[in-house]
């Protein structure tokens, strides 16, 4: 069963992600002591050396090569950035999202989703696979890391200021520099002495990049979980709104396909635009949610969007990736 459930991309570090949950609703106080130590504070700290172990994987040269195709990276940051967002406004024009709606948190939360920066390593690993434009990836995932810093902020401060549950734009950013640009840069100073040493070990900090992340949805989970912020949300529900962020990556996907071809693409920069420019990261996601609102009951109940586009995204891309990748041997 594991195998199969593999093959189509769910590995372990998803079904971690729905155990983690379950337990948060078991007993949330766990997640939310501070005795001995606390588990926020640990995933906080874990965050930041995510970030720098990132830097100091970065290869220089990666960036510069990727910097030739400019087409390409406006693309896929329009896509990322500008598209995305304004997709969701839209639809959220459709729906009730007045501060008093049942709902209104869980509809941030897609909106939140749809102002993150594109993923890293499965990006660049599901490029890799379909046989795209990999210098063009790695350039355009870190990129995306950074860009996200000030544009997921920006956006996020159409709905959230400190009365309704998030800190002023300007704390936000300042915070995010601290945990994204600072660790990453000090990574990149670093990279000549430690980067290959870094590199060798790539499995096992990507093993303490994803236990990192399931502690933040764990403490995120409890507390809401603990101040019942879940309470009138049904399987019914749940099902719509993973429905719903699953159609709008294939729309997404669509119209990257649509633009790519219009601009008259080669066929590995089409598949780096389709794969860089409709995913999200969950690493981002749990950063921010923590940094941007000030109520962490909040938090949990707005990552969940992201995390079902996450789950949803590995597996729908896998596919993807499988099927460019047999074509290029049918050839």
């Amino acid at each position: 069963m594991f195998r199969l459930l593999k093959k189509w991309g769910v590995d372990w570090f998803i079904m971690s992600i729905a155990l983690c949950i379950f337990l948060a609703w078991l007993y949330p106080p766990i997640g939310m002591e501070r005795e001995p130590f606390s588990l926020g504070d640990l995933a906080s700290f874990g965050v930041s050396m995510i970030f720098f172990f990132y830097g100091l994987k970065l290869k220089p040269q990666e960036l510069k090569e990727g910097l030739k195709n400019v087409r390409l990276h406006c693309t896929i940051h329009f896509m990322t950035f500008i598209a995305f967002p304004i997709i969701v406004l839209l639809a959220m024009q459709f729906v009730d999202f007045s501060p008093n709606s049942r709902y209104y948190y869980q509809w941030l939360g897609v909106f939140f989703l749809a102002t993150l920066p594109s993923t890293v390593s499965s990006s660049v690993v599901m490029v890799s696979i379909a046989g795209g434009n990999i210098p063009a990836a790695i350039f355009n995932a870190s990129i995306s890391s950074l860009i996200g810093v000030f544009a997921t902020p920006l956006w996020m401060g159409l709905f959230i200021d400190s009365q309704n549950g998030g800190y002023p734009i300007g704390d936000v950013v300042f915070k995010l520099i601290l945990q994204v640009l600072v660790p990453i840069s000090a990574g990149l100073l670093l990279n000549r002495r430690f980067g290959a040493f870094a590199r060798k070990h790539g499995k096992a900090l990507r093993y303490f990049d994803q236990i990192t992340i399931l502690m933040i949805i764990y403490t995120s989970f409890c507390q809401s979980f603990a101040d019942k912020m879940f309470s009138g949300y049904s399987f019914l529900n749940l099902a719509v709104l993973s429905g719903g962020v699953i159609m709008m990556f294939f729309v997404l996907y669509a119209i990257i396909f649509g633009v790519s071809k219009m601009l008259k693409f080669n066929r590995e920069d089409e598949i780096t635009a389709l794969f860089c420019g409709s995913k999200k990261s969950l690493v981002h996601g749990s950063v921010m949610s923590h940094v941007i609102f000030s109520s962490s009951a909040i938090a949990g109940v707005v990552l969940l969007p992201t995390m079902i586009y996450h789950a949803a995204q590995l597996v729908i891309v896998s596919a993807i990736a499988k099927y460019f990748a047999n074509s290029i041997e049918s050839k």
